[in-house]
């Protein structure tokens, strides 16, 4: 899966919204910040929504980004700092789906996931196991 090359890197905030940022910039290809609990009140453009299974501090987060951003001609990389419980990688492989985009997988610096199916599911790279600091 890792050979593919991605077409937009999507980055949750706030940490990931700045590595995500980078990493497209480095790799020449779009960016699209995945928000958190963003409200209608505050947009009035149509939003893809998917709410996370408990996160590290179990909590139900609902991440989204305005329809359109996302193609489904998009190969789609998820970037963050940390990956903990996989909550958000695994929202964020449903908003693709959801825009019937190609997921590629998830990357992250610190991998502290305690289920290794989810590692191979995502599937998910890291730069550091969690047991390495």
């Amino acid at each position: 899966m890792y050979d593919e090359t991605p077409t937009v890197v999507l980055g949750p905030v706030s940490r990931g919204s700045l590595l995500g940022a980078l990493t497209a910039a480095a790799l020449g290809v779009g960016f699209v910040e995945m928000r958190k609990d963003q409200g209608a009140a505050t947009d009035s453009d149509r939003w893809i929504r998917h709410t996370t299974a408990p996160d590290y501090r179990d909590r139900h987060v609902e991440f989204g980004f305005r329809h359109g951003l996302i193609q489904p001609t998009d190969h789609v990389l998820l970037v963050d700092d940390w990956a903990d419980t996989g909550a958000t990688a695994c929202a964020a492989r449903s908003l693709v789906a959801q825009c019937k985009a190609h997921w590629i997988g998830a990357a992250c610096i610190v991998d502290g996931l305690a289920n290794a199916r989810l590692r191979h599911e995502l599937p998910l790279r890291a730069l550091l196991n969690l047991r390495q600091l």
